[in-house]
This record gives C-alpha cells, structure tokens and sequence, in this order.
C-alpha cells in the first residue's frame, strides 16, 4: 500500500489537494528508501505536521517493525505530542488490519514493553518511536531515522543569533551522532531566517531542489532533496507544481485574498513563513527604511517616468512615474508592475503617462524596448519619449546607488496596498545581489535616482 491510500485509510477524514499528492510522493520515496536526506517547507496550517510527522512514522514503523524512529520539535511537550498521535494511529483497527505484525503496549501488557508519551516500543521487534525537544538528550539511543519539524518555536526564537547557534550546536552533536551509515534526515519547517537550521545545512552541503519527480531518482544518497510550496505561486511553473503566478496552494483554505493581506502586513515576514524564501533584516538592502509623503509640495518642478521593459519572459515589466521638487526630492506617483505581455503593457504604460501627467519618459532600449517605446509613444502623444540602451553592471548600480534611494525617493502613504508586488520585492530585496528573485522595481529605482541625480548636478530643473 502506498503512503497516500495508507493516509486515507487511517484519516479518511482526510482533504488531499493536487500539493498534498506530490508532499505524499516525497514522503513515499523517503520511507521505501529512495531518499535519505529530505527537506520540505510549506505554510502554515497546509498539513505539513500530519503528513510528515504524524502519518509517516506510523508508515514506516508498518513498513519496517525494526526500525528506530526519534521525532524533535521546538519543546518536548510538542514532540511529546505527536508521538502521542502516532501512537493512536499504531493502536487502530484500520491499523491492525493494514500492518498486524506492528503493536505495541495496552494497558499494563505486555509488562515488559515501554509506552510512554515520549517513547514507544514495537511489541516482540527492535522498533521504537521516541520524541524529544530541542536541546534534548539522545543519548544511547541508535537513530535510524529522524524527523525534525519545527526547531524554532516563533520569529523571535530564530532571530536569535543565540537560539540559533544552540540549534545547530544540538543537531551536529546530538543529532548527527545518533546516525549510522544507512540512517535518513526528514526536516519539514516553516521558515523564519536565512540562517536556520535548513539555510545553514544547504550551505554546507549538496542540496537539490525538487522541480520533478524525476528528481527523486537522480538526488545522490549524500544529496538533500528540498521541496518547497510557495503559498503563492511566484516561481515559474513546473511538473511538481503547475500553477500559474498569483493562485493560492490551498485556496479553499487559505485564499489568495487572505494571503495577499497576510502579505501587506509583513512582507519579509510572509516571504519567510508562507514563500519559502527567508532573509533576515540585517542582510536586506531597503527593508522597511522607504519615506513616505500624505500630499505633493507645491515647489514641484519636473514629472518624469522611468521605465524599463521585461528582460526575460517571466520578468517585470516595471514603469514608474514620478515628480520632483526644488530640493531633488523625488515623489513616486504611479506605476505600471505587471508579467503581461508587451501588447498589454503598451496600453497600460500610455495611460499611466497621461493619467499622471508626465511630460518626458526614459525607456530602456533593451530587450524590444525601441518598439516598445515607439507604440507607447502613439497612446501618449503628449508625452517625450527618450529611449536609452542600458549597458552598465546592474548589481553595482544597484548597491552603490541604495542609500541614496532612501535619501531622496518619496512612496505615497499607502503604497503596500497600491502596489503590494512592488512593495515586497522592494522591501525583502537582499544585499547579496544573486539571492534575489526579481530585480526589476530594484533596477528601475536605481535608474530614477541616478538620472535624476546626475541631472540636478549639471542643470536646474525645468519643466519638459
């Protein structure tokens, strides 16, 4: 029986969505043997902990009576918890009929044999489910397969330099001392920072990541596996996961709606917990730092629009216009952030020049942007349009200019909602420069302070 019908037997109770198939899949390969060393992140509340912490060591007990599980959490209480659901399972009928050869103690018999919620024998084999918290003692135990799922308890406990060096000090020397040569490593978190557990282990050693189920056959016995869920999508599609940008993992349970305001509140936070995708505040390069304005200056002199077209198929299209006072202040007024196609970007970048009364545009040339320029010049015709190539390097225009897009750019009061994509690329944009996603609001950001800077030292403002 494979991991899926055993889940549904055992839980018929059970919802498995298109993402849960796949999360089985791994967890399948992981327990036939397939897979030694895996790592799965997923958002809150999508059934990371019943799958892998709660059905799959009952799974492998049945597959194996003799082998040697150790579930770790964030506390032992935690652990202590779902080794107690194991046990509930180990104990059912739809169990028994599945696996007769995995019982364990009821009651007082037999009296030889340990139940207890942190430990659990297999009645007449050598298996034995135990559980134990962070920082907890293994010692003398054999491990033959461990289950790590959630070693921080909550934001404040991973952003802890302290917490996190305990961390891993408790893996590599309780952990990993606990494992033989044919041992397996299954870690399932919620991300929190960079510097995790999961981010500290994939720096250190090989790690692949699963875009198909192809790659169950080809990851390396000494390779990790890591299976991310976005819970909106935003990387390209793939075999394992094929939705189209913007559609939720679960939208019957958490919808996109939900997520997207999950997402205005904190976005760095939400790129951690629900993406998939961790930066800690001191590595990123704006952060939360933006300036923002309720009203326009009346000393504004110039309005001018910024705009560089996609470089690749799944890139921004990023087009931003915006206004500038006697001091250089630079006051962002409105935008155009869209994956569309350049026959609908055309249209939706003319209207924002007229709408936002913007009297010159720079467009990039690169990558169409001639053509693109000329027809967005036909749907704004009182507009000036400038097209330039752009061959400088973009990461060093990119940092170097950083501190100087703080200083001058202006966001308007409410622009997480205006333009919640913008928002969060701009505001979870690393520093180191090929950790990052999407460059695009970064790019053209840059592109508006250095030609606006560079104007303001050779000439006075005038209107265009």
């Amino acid at each position: 029986m494979n991991f899926t019908d055993f889940a549904s037997t055992v839980y018929p109770f059970l919802e498995i969505e298109p993402f849960h198939a796949v999360y089985y899949n791994a967890l399948e390969a992981f327990a036939r043997g397939e897979i030694r060393k895996l790592i799965i992140t997923m958002p809150p509340q999508h059934g990371k902990s019943v799958g892998a912490t709660t059905l799959l060591p009952a799974y492998l007990l049945g597959l194996n009576p003799d082998m040697r599980i150790a579930i770790a959490s964030y506390s032992g209480s935690l652990a202590s918890k779902f080794n107690r659901r194991v046990q509930r399972i180990l104990e059912s009928e739809e169990y028994a009929q599945l696996f007769p050869d995995t019982t364990i103690k009821r009651g007082a018999k037999p009296a030889n044999y340990i139940r207890t919620s942190d430990e659990v024998e297999i009645i007449g084999r050598d298996g034995v489910l135990l559980s134990v918290g962070r920082e907890g003692s293994l010692t003398g135990n054999r491990v033959d397969c461990f289950i790590l799922d959630d070693l921080y308890k909550d934001a404040m406990e991973a952003n802890s330099p302290i917490i996190r060096e305990n961390c891993w000090e408790w893996y590599s020397s309780v952990v990993r001392t606990r494992m033989h040569n044919n041992s397996r490593e299954l870690i399932v978190f919620t991300r929190w920072h960079e510097e995790d557990l999961i981010g500290t282990i994939t720096k250190m050693e090989p790690c692949r990541n699963m875009l198909s189920l192809n790659d169950i056959k080809e990851v390396a016995p000494n390779e990790w596996l890591y299976l991310n869920f976005e819970a909106i999508k935003a990387s390209p599609p793939s075999e394992i996961d094929p939705r189209r940008e913007g559609e939720a993992l679960w939208e019957a349970r958490q919808s996109a709606e939900l997520l997207l305001a999950k997402r205005r509140l904190d976005p760095l936070r939400f790129e951690c917990m629900y993406q998939g995708h961790p930066s800690s505040r001191e590595g990123l390069l704006y952060g939360d730092s933006f300036a923002e304005y309720e009203a326009l200056p009346k000393d504004i002199v110039r309005y001018a629009n910024y705009t560089d077209t996609a470089d690749m198929g799944d890139d921004y299209l990023c087009s931003i216009s915006y206004a500038v006072d006697t001091d250089g202040i630079i006051y962002i007024l409105d935008m155009v952030y869209s994956r569309e196609p350049m026959e609908v970007t055309e249209g939706l970048v003319g209207d924002l020049l007229t709408r936002s009364g913007t009297r010159i545009a720079y467009i990039e040339s690169n990558n169409g942007g001639r053509g693109f320029a000329r027809a967005v010049a036909r749907k704004a015709p009182m507009t000036k349009i400038e097209w330039f190539h752009q061959s400088d390097n973009k990461e060093a225009r990119i940092l170097s200019n950083s501190a100087t897009a703080l200083h001058l750019l202006r966001f308007p009061h409410g622009w997480q909602h205006r333009w919640a994509e913008l928002h969060s690329h701009l505001t979870t944009y690393r520093r180191n420069f090929r950790s990052n996603r999407w460059h695009d609001a970064a790019d053209v950001i840059t592109g508006i302070v250095e030609r606006e800077t560079q104007k303001r030292f050779k000439t006075k403002y005038f209107f265009n």
